[in-house]
Order: structure tokens, then sequence, then C-alpha cells
């Protein structure tokens, strides 16, 4: 088992990072680290003196002060190097810098300093060492504003906003669950490099990054259309996108029924995309679910019985619950990392149309069961 801390582990990576490697019980401990502990010393050194491996990622990104950036993040690394010198701890040290260590800017000198501070500890210590130049880092969850270009066009233009662009130029990006991923491997590989450039995995240029944002908001948030991924990077950016939408009050979706003397009729999909649908019925007090995927799309139609569907974000308390009566057809997409579940509340059997975008594969489910 290696015991693993995170300083910065509320951040957007670090949340990321966390929760991943929850997935992985048997592997790793996470030793919980709070903001304050750079505070207080005695804090900071019981954090550090328990950790097999620790990922700085504790940094101010931004701040109407470039000198107070530029200090802020190399003081962190001075105390984090000040507290493995004080326990005599030799952890494997990873930390993020960025690839804005090589423009004029403050905060590029700050992780670039940071970066070879901790470097030169390694070397002095006989200690491992990761320096992991990170290009840009998208993903759902990301601070609007502060973290990202595409955190700010998803929070805009999900919240019927007008984004601008300043410049339209080409951004070198990559997932954070693909940064999550190589850092993972850097662990487990126990890599040693003071500067290991982590290459990334898409480009493109800001307008082309709002457009498909656009898209997904006249298809998918306003149609309830599913469109087509045609590549990894659509497929993360849509993903994304849905997490930055208002669940709570743009679920149920209610489906247009169609009745007539025959019965009724009613569509439940319209798809861009393949993937599996299938069908259930659940007992009256019967729950099913309970789990949550980190990269599958996934629509609950509710076509008979009365239901209750719930979502909580992993990490979180909060419990988002919605009901749904085959009365009225209506449906509730999964967002990617919300543990979720359906529960039969009526008297009778339920009907329940699920659809998935990918064929169930039994040795690679990105299913992992948690209690909402």
């Amino acid at each position: 088992m290696i015991r693993i801390g995170i300083t910065g582990q509320e951040g957007f990576v670090g949340k990321h990072l966390c929760n991943t490697l929850g997935l992985f019980p048997d592997e790793f401990i996470r030793v919980e680290f709070q903001c304050d502990f750079f505070g207080n010393d005695n804090e900071l050194d019981n954090f550090v003196s328990q950790c097999d491996v620790i990922v700085h990622l504790a940094a101010m990104n931004r701040h109407e002060s470039q000198e107070v950036i530029y200090e802020t993040n190399v003081n962190l690394v001075h105390k984090l190097i000040a507290s493995l010198e004080r326990t005599n701890s030799k952890p494997h040290v990873l930390l993020s810098s960025s690839t804005q260590e090589e423009r004029d800017n403050l905060y590029g000198k700050s992780k670039k300093e940071g970066r070879e501070l901790v470097a030169n500890w390694a070397k002095k210590n006989q200690a491992i060492y990761t320096g992991l130049v990170i290009p840009n880092v998208f993903g759902p969850f990301g601070k609007p504003f502060y973290n990202s270009v595409v955190a700010t066009f998803c929070h805009q233009v999900s919240h019927n906003e007008t984004p601008k662009i300043d410049v339209d130029g080409d951004l070198k990006l990559i997932y954070v669950g693909e940064l999550v991923q190589e850092i993972i491997n850097q662990i487990r590989t126990k890599n040693h490099q003071s500067k290991l450039e982590i290459q990334h995995t898409s480009e493109k240029k800001v307008s082309e990054i709002l457009a498909l944002v656009q898209h997904y908001k006249s298809e998918y948030q306003d149609k309830g259309i599913i469109p087509i991924a045609a590549s990894t990077f659509e497929l993360n950016l849509f993903n994304t996108y849905r997490c930055y939408m208002d669940i709570a009050n743009h679920f149920p979706v209610k489906l247009t029924q169609h009745t007539d003397d025959r019965g009724s009729f009613v569509e439940i999909i319209r798809l861009d995309v393949g993937g599996q649908v299938s069908f259930s019925t659940t007992k009256p007090n019967i729950t099913r679910g309970n789990h949550f995927h980190t990269r599958k799309i996934e629509r609950f139609a509710v076509i008979k019985g009365k239901a209750l569907i719930q979502l909580r974000k992993i990490g979180t308390n909060e419990v988002l619950n919605f009901e749904l009566n085959g009365d009225e057809p209506a449906y509730v997409d999964m967002p990617i990392w919300y543990t979720h579940n359906i529960k039969n509340i009526g008297d009778d059997i339920l009907y329940t149309n699920f659809w998935i975008n990918e064929f169930f594969n039994p040795n690679d489910t990105d299913t992992y069961f948690e209690e909402v």
C-alpha cells in the first residue's frame, strides 16, 4: 500500500487525483491534506511524515498582482521543503509545473523556480523526484475564470451568457483524467526526473472549442440530442460541458407523449452516436444502481411506474432527488463522477429504458460502486 498525500487536494486537479486514487483502495491510501496545514508547522510535519508520495499541486494561478502569485507559489515550496527536512522525510515528491515556465511572466517563473528548488532538495537527500511540466488542463468541475478557458466557456454557454474571445490562439490541451493517469503512472514507476514534459493530447483553436461548446448547448441542452463525439477530445469536452449545466433544475426532462385510440407513443432519445439500449423492470421498493462512471454517458427514461432517481457528486454530500412518473414519461442523464441510483417508489412494477454510449465490456466496465 502506497500512502499518498496531495497538497492542493481541494483544487481542480487535486480533487480528480484524489477521487481517482480512491478507485484503487487495495493499492493506495490517501493521506488527508487541508490548505491551512501550510500555516501550521506541526500539522504540515504530521502530514509529510505519513506520506510515501507527495504530489505538490497547491499553487495560486490568478491574482491581480503577479508579485503575489510569485511569492505565494515559491513560499509554498519553501514550506514543503522545510517540513521535509524537519521530519527527515524522503517521500517520492511529484511537483506540478506549467508550460508557462518559459514565458515572461511571474507565474511561470514561480513554477520553474519551485520545480528547481525541489530538484535540489531531492539531489541533496537522494530522494525520488518528478518535476511535471504540464500543458493546459481542462475537465469537469474546473473553476470558471480561473482554471481554464474551457471551464469559462462551458459555464457561460450553459448559463446563457455570451463568451468573448480575446485572442483566437492555438491551445495545447490535456484532459484532467489523462493527466491524472499520467501522474499515477509516474507514482507506480517511481520515475526520477527533475523535468518531465507531459505531452498534450489535443490542440485546438479557442474559436473551435467555443463552437463545439455552443453546439452542445443547442443540440444537447436545448434539444436532448446526444451529439457525435468524433474524437476522444470531443467526448471529454462533451462530458465536461454536461457537468457545468444546472443539473438540479434541468432534469427531469419530460418526453412528448403521443396518444390515440391505439395507446401511446414516446420517443425516448435522439442519437448522433451509437451505444447500447437496455430495458428493465423493477419491483416496488427495490433500488438499482449506486455506482458512477468516469467516461460513460447514460440516460434513464421512466416509461411506466413511479421512480426516484438520485445523484450525488463524488466527494460531496449534496443529493439531488428527481421523482419521475410514467404517466408523464421523462428522463434524467447521469453526469460523470456522479454516483446514481433509481428506486421504485410506486406500488406497481417500474419500467425503465436505459441508454449508454458504449457497449458493456466486462474487462473495462467504468463502473464504480458507491452508495448515493
